[in-house]
């Protein structure tokens, strides 16, 4: 079977699911319509079909088999306003599918249909996990909570994110750590107030807040291993009353992102002394609350192997990048630290026509050639895993 033939012949029907998921972007746990469009096309297909975790989807496709797959789709989008000249924009003011969640759930889709066209001879099970909120809280973690992954038990796991650094036609793929953690911090620091003419009566919590900011970069330089990337950022500052004025109170909140999930917690507390031993010794104290992000997002090997190895008689070798890991977040993760998988990147940008700006920008497009590359290579990864013998 030509699977590029056969996602070419649904090819139209998913770029019209995209345009219109696109027109209505909803935003994390608000995707009502978005799922509404979701459960209805997968329930036409014949497809068992759910509600779970809010707005969350997911639909259950029954072969002749015992193993089961899965194929994730995340279907949030962004609170920004789209800049785009096309006939599909957004008509929500203030909300803009940035990040390629609407061709992700539209390529899901469109594999679900391809799927269900031939599921007299799926060797096993596929389910379609239409996923809310990646972009906030992260949807991932309740859907495996309320048993996503159970009834029948889930084997493996795939999904894929469009990538403009890739062109269309292409697809990334990454061995091992693919994405970093995150651990969002934020930091009161307390003094005492008093007249700028009079310091020696005060605690000046701004002096103390931005030796903590000095100090802190120690944790990159000398405290983290060179080797393995670290980013830790204080990315808001808020302080003081007026320029006479000694501040007993200073806010920051910052971001530390790692591949080292091991080491997570050790870096944060490592933080937190640091802040908390800098405001002692200057005479100040320090209030410090960590939010624990996503963890780290692990390729399987076996199943990475098995994306490669389909997408090169697909779309040649030539098109089948190596890509470096980014120090950007997926809550794709949560379903990889319960079952094998691999995240792929889909290559989306098309500089001839002026498709090129990077996800979360008011300009974000794709080229929608992409979308029957997206579906080939997830149609054809199923096949093969189910007839595997591993």
């Amino acid at each position: 079977m030509d699977i590029l033939k056969e996602a070419e012949k649904v090819e139209k029907e998913v770029i019209e699911l995209r345009r219109k998921i696109h027109m209505y972007p909803e935003l994390g746990f608000e995707e009502t319509k978005t799922s509404e469009v979701v459960y209805d096309y997968l329930k036409n297909l014949g497809i068992e079909v759910k509600r779970i975790a809010k707005t969350g989807v997911v639909g259950t496709l029954k072969g002749n088999g015992s193993k089961t797959i899965a194929i994730r789709a995340d279907m949030d989008a962004l609170p920004i306003q789209e800049e785009n000249d096309v006939e599909y924009a957004s008509q929500i003011p203030g909300r803009m599918h940035a990040c390629g969640h609407d061709v992700h759930t539209a390529i899901l889709l469109g594999t679900a249909k391809l799927l269900a066209n031939m599921r007299d001879k799926l060797k096993g099970n596929v389910k379609f996990i239409f996923q809310p909120a990646e972009e906030t809280t992260g949807g991932a973690l309740p859907m495996i909570e309320e048993g996503v992954l159970e009834n029948p038990k889930v084997d493996a796991i795939i999904g894929l994110h469009v990538d403009p650094e890739l062109q269309v036609g292409q697809i990334g793929i990454t061995y091992g750590k693919a994405y970093a953690s995150s651990d969002m911090i934020d930091i009161i620091v307390k003094g005492k107030s008093s007249h700028g003419a009079e310091p020696h009566k005060s605690v000046d919590a701004i002096v103390i807040a931005a030796n903590i900011v000095n100090i802190l970069q120690t944790v990159v330089s000398r405290k983290a291993n060179p080797l393995s990337p670290i980013v830790l950022t204080i990315g808001t500052i808020e302080g003081g009353y007026a320029r006479n004025i000694i501040a007993d109170k200073v806010r920051m909140s910052g971001i530390i992102r790692m591949m080292e999930e091991e080491k997570r917690d050790e870096i944060v507390e490592m933080v937190e002394k640091i802040c908390d031993n800098t405001a002692k010794v200057m005479g100040g104290e320090v209030e410090f609350r960590r939010t624990r992000g996503y963890p780290c997002l692990v390729n399987h090997k076996g199943m990475t192997d098995l994306i490669k190895e389909t997408a090169f008689p697909l779309l040649g070798e030539g098109n089948v990048i190596e890509v470096a890991p980014t120090m950007g977040v997926e809550d794709f993760a949560y379903f990889l630290q319960k079952v094998p998988g691999s995240f792929y990147k889909l290559g989306c940008s098309n500089k001839e026509k002026g498709i090129d700006k990077p996800i979360h920008n008011n300009q974000f497009n794709i080229d929608e050639e992409c979308i029957k590359i997206g579906l080939a290579v997830h149609v054809s990864t199923v096949l093969k895993y189910l007839n595997s013998n591993g």
